[in-house]
């Protein structure tokens, strides 16, 4: 992106680069100033550090490169070349809201950089959906107005990549990680995944009936900076599993434990259902610190995550399971995850939620079973 950026500058034009992270700010900079540097040094162009601005002083023609991953950051600046690098990672309105009505003025181009994500960088993402970037991408590619230009490379394709580090790094990866890293493939189902988007898509509905049984579930974190805690929200009506909500979030056991309860006071749950495998009692304890009253129920994880997720797996596919809405993360890791990859929390709650509903008699009770 910084050789597009050079060659639209040295055209006249105004350009404003922007990508999520300080790190890749700086790589960007260190780039176009390197490309620049004579001009700069005999004083043909203005640079500033602390901006990250060169200029052709007088004019318009100008390169900035700014952080987006406040969308907000950008407000107040114009170009005629927008540059959105690592978009997947940005929120919607970076583009929608921000980017697009700055370019009116000047009628400029935009360009979309991103990576397929993966489950850990989804996780990362400010977007609301995180595929947002790759379903642009998708919708790209089928215009057919001449608005659009779409390009996708490799790793391979790239010169500045060693060949012989690639092909040895390739031996560590996964198939799945492989395909989304290397190739740069936009995948959504990982081969042999218990859950498919079809599957997923035909029990999706807009309201449940009225339901035996409600139940949050927990998958815990036990630390601020660790895993997300799975916060999975679930209830059933006669053999069929309804799936209302998904609070998963990233915070100190207390904070977790509140949006627990919350959930299970919004949905008036008959109990709160946490797995005991990651800190045991201390999970108990800690719920009952924030609601003495709620009924928690701990369970343990005597078999390995796939064996507990297939009959809740084999739900969905006698299309017993029904998502009340869409639930994006959540859905990424049930078509996603496979043995050996990161601890997929969502699911994992999402399987304990199930297991408790189906296990017990469909009847609602403001008491523990």
């Amino acid at each position: 992106m910084a050789v597009l950026a050079v060659e639209q500058f040295l055209a006249g034009r105004r350009i404003l680069y922007a990508a999520p992270t300080q790190d890749q700010i700086d790589a960007f900079w260190r780039t176009v100033k390197r490309a620049l540097e004579e001009p700069i040094d005999v004083g043909l162009y203005y640079k500033n550090e602390t901006t990250h601005i060169i200029e052709f002083p007088g004019s318009e023609q100008r390169i900035r490169a700014k952080t987006a991953w406040n969308a907000d950051t950008l407000r107040g600046d114009y170009a005629d070349v927008l540059i959105l690098d690592e978009f997947q990672l940005m929120a919607e309105d970076t583009w929608a809201t921000v980017g697009a009505p700055m370019m009116l003025d000047r009628n400029g181009t935009a360009a979309f950089i991103y990576t397929p994500p993966s489950l850990q960088s989804r996780s990362r993402t400010k977007a609301i959906d995180p595929r947002h970037a790759a379903k642009m991408f998708a919708r790209a590619q089928d215009d057919t107005t001449g608005r659009w230009a779409t390009f996708h490379f490799a790793s391979a394709e790239n010169p500045h990549i060693s060949a012989e580090a690639l092909a040895e790094i390739t031996q560590d990866m996964t198939s799945i990680a492989y395909r989304m890293e290397i190739l740069a493939e936009d995948v959504d189902e990982a081969p042999g995944a218990l859950w498919t988007r079809q599957t997923i898509e035909a029990g999706r509905v807009l309201r449940h009936p009225t339901l035996d049984r409600v139940v949050v579930a927990i998958d815990p974190s036990a630390t601020s900076t660790g895993d997300e805690a799975g916060i999975v929200t679930a209830g059933s009506a006669g053999d069929h599993l309804y799936v209302l909500e998904d609070n998963s979030m990233q915070g100190s056991p207390i904070t977790w434990a509140r949006a627990a309860v919350a959930a299970y006071h919004r949905h008036k749950a008959d109990r709160i259902v946490a797995e005991a495998n990651n800190g045991g009692e201390m999970v108990a304890q800690t719920l009952k610190t924030v609601d003495p009253s709620a009924p928690v129920r701990l369970v343990n994880a005597s078999r390995g995550k796939q064996t507990r997720a297939e009959p809740v797996s084999a739900i969905y596919e006698q299309a017993r399971g029904h998502h009340v809405g869409a639930f994006a993360a959540l859905e990424d890791e049930m078509c996603l995850w496979q043995p050996g990859m990161a601890s997929p929390n969502r699911m994992d709650a999402l399987v304990w939620a199930a297991s408790d509903l189906l296990q017990h008699p469909p009847r609602r009770s403001n008491s523990m079973a």
